[in-house]
């Protein structure tokens, strides 16, 4: 599994039309699906100086009230976000330098990458502060093989988990990742990304490592979640967001593609989504399900 989909990103630019499609039908249509994103919501974790957003009903600017199913035959969200850094994130290199390229001058060639996954949660168990090294990085080489170049890294120390606790982002203390550890994957490894479960680079006063990427051209993931999920190797990730103009940070949506015999996520069924048992309705500032 793990070469034909290393042989899937490599024949990419030369590969015709029919060539794609074989390869989804006789790859991807029976891969695993497993979705890397928080839901965004007004009570998602955000740091302090960016504050809560507000989810609302959109309205009619003609009557002031908002669309309904019964009056109108459609319902619309007013989404009050107080910042594009929300939730799981892809964090351009804008969001620190004025001359770094913002969300909408990302090419689309992030579409779809190699997955690695590190784990540091053992390391994490013993000191929840734990930043990852480029020696973890290597140790996690000497068994598994070099890093592809292009590839997506994704860190895994189970932060994610904690999602829901109150006041989560104000806790000082939460698993990074260290500068060496960066430059050694992207100078060396040539890696395209690297991705973390918490909702910054690391815990020095400067955030060096943040700083380092976003001013030297590079980009990362931040918020991500169900890393558990994942294999370590032989996966891809697909990358979305929207394309905000000028934008310094993007609501993204990772989905990692695993082998067929993957025992997490979800597989491909065509036709119409299935209704739901309960309808949407507006509690409390959200639209749910009771």
């Amino acid at each position: 599994m793990r070469r034909l989909l290393l042989i899937l990103l490599l024949t990419l630019p030369m590969a015709r039309a029919q060539d794609l499609w074989k390869i989804y039908d006789d790859t991807l249509r029976h891969a695993r699906y497993v979705d890397l994103s928080h839901v965004v919501a007004p009570d998602s974790p955000v740091w302090k100086g960016f504050g809560p957003s507000k989810f609302a009903a959109a309205v009619d600017p003609a009557t002031g009230q908002p669309y309904t199913y019964d009056h109108d035959g459609f319902e619309a969200t007013r989404y009050e976000l107080s910042t594009d850094q929300l939730g799981t994130q892809l964090d351009p290199p804008a969001h620190w330098d004025p001359y770094g390229a913002a969300i909408d001058e990302l090419p689309a060639s992030y579409a779809v990458r190699p997955l690695v996954v590190i784990s540091i949660v053992d390391q994490v168990r013993r000191d929840p502060g734990y930043q990852m090294t480029a020696d973890d990085v290597k140790a996690w080489e000497s068994v598994h093989g070099l890093i592809p170049a292009g590839s997506v890294v994704m860190v895994r120390s189970d932060w994610s988990k904690r999602w829901s606790e109150p006041g989560l982002a104000a806790d000082p203390v939460f698993p990074g990742v260290r500068l060496d550890a960066l430059k050694y994957l992207h100078l060396e490894r040539k890696i395209l990304l690297h991705g973390h479960e918490p909702l910054d680079t690391d815990t020095t006063p400067t955030l060096e490592g943040e700083a380092w990427l976003l001013h030297n051209g590079y980009t990362q993931a931040e918020g991500v979640t169900n890393l558990d999920q994942v294999p370590e190797t032989g996966a891809l990730v697909a990358i979305g967001f929207p394309r905000f103009q000028g934008g310094t940070g993007g609501y993204a949506r990772y989905v990692a593609i695993c082998p067929a015999d993957w025992k997490y996520g979800v597989t491909i069924e065509d036709g119409p989504l299935a209704k739901r048992s309960q309808p949407l309705r507006w509690v409390n500032g959200l639209r749910v399900r009771e």
